[in-house]
């Protein structure tokens, strides 16, 4: 009997890492107007912005019980335990629904992230080792809840216009931020979504502080690995952030990844995180 590892197509894991460990992914539903697509299989963040940039709705959607359901039927059809890590239950109801599409299979273990993007990716991440290990769900799912509060997940976004459309900031506070030219920092604390530093200028500038801000606060920081995750930043910002870190030199292994289309619907080009493990 194996451990499947499965989670939400908002983990924003590389798509190498995804199909090299076998893990499963939940698509969430991604609506332009009428038409409804799946984030990452039929709709690229390229694609949602082209559409935003045309005047059209881009909204996102949970993945549904039915839809878990079938997912997890097939996942424990040949007697596998699964181990699902869901998008933080306070940014949509993906958990709650996993939750109660694995009431009608015991070997599958669901657990809250608490956290969105590569915050929750860092679980899926050491979830898949786990599992290559030959660890039981029990296990896995065990040393996944002692993690969860050591996850720091933060980003920092150069307008507010996508935050103002998803009715997550006013759009007088987003043409304030425009009109200031502040770049603010959104950070994930005990499992919601607060505003951080904000930050003034420029965009490779604030990015600039914002990340050695983020290597420089209190508290050990795990050398495991770090993720950088961007929506739409040019290759100049990517590898500045890259050469900062590196820089740092407090991580063994640095990953870079594009935020998908949940993420990117949110908060729009020009977004970038520094998401790490912390020690305790």
């Amino acid at each position: 009997m194996l451990t499947r590892i499965s989670t939400d197509s908002t983990c924003d894991l590389s798509a190498g890492f995804v199909a090299r460990m076998g893990i499963a992914i939940t698509p969430l539903s991604i609506t332009v107007d009428d038409e409804v697509f799946r984030d990452g299989v039929d709709i690229t963040p390229s694609d949602l912005f082209s559409y935003v940039e045309a005047g059209k709705s881009c909204r996102t959607g949970a993945v549904n019980i039915y839809e878990y359901q079938k997912h997890f039927q097939d996942l424990t059809a040949s007697g596998d335990e699964v181990v699902h890590i869901s998008l933080g239950s306070a940014f949509s109801s993906c958990y709650n629904n996993a939750l109660l599409a694995a009431r009608d299979f015991p070997g599958v273990r669901v657990v809250d992230s608490r956290n969105l993007s590569t915050g929750s990716g860092h679980l899926v991440h050491e979830a898949a080792l786990l599992a290559e290990e030959g660890r039981s769900a029990a296990e896995i799912a065990a040393v996944l809840e002692e993690l969860v509060p050591k996850v720091d997940a933060s980003f920092i976004i150069d307008q507010l216009d996508y935050l103002a459309k998803g009715g997550r900031c006013s759009a007088i506070t987003a043409q304030g931020a425009k009109i200031l030219r502040l770049k603010p920092s959104i950070e994930v604390r005990d499992g919601v979504m607060i505003v951080g530093r904000k930050y003034r200028g420029n965009f490779m500038k604030a990015v600039r502080l914002y990340v050695l801000d983020r290597l420089e606060q209190n508290g050990e920081l795990d050398p495991c690995r770090v993720f950088i995750t961007h929506a739409g930043c040019n290759e100049e910002i990517v590898e500045m952030v890259r050469s900062l870190v590196d820089e740092h030199g407090k991580f063994k292994e640095i990953i870079v990844t594009e935020a998908g289309c949940t993420i990117s619907n949110h908060c729009g080009p020009n977004t970038l995180g520094v998401l790490f493990r912390r020690m305790n």
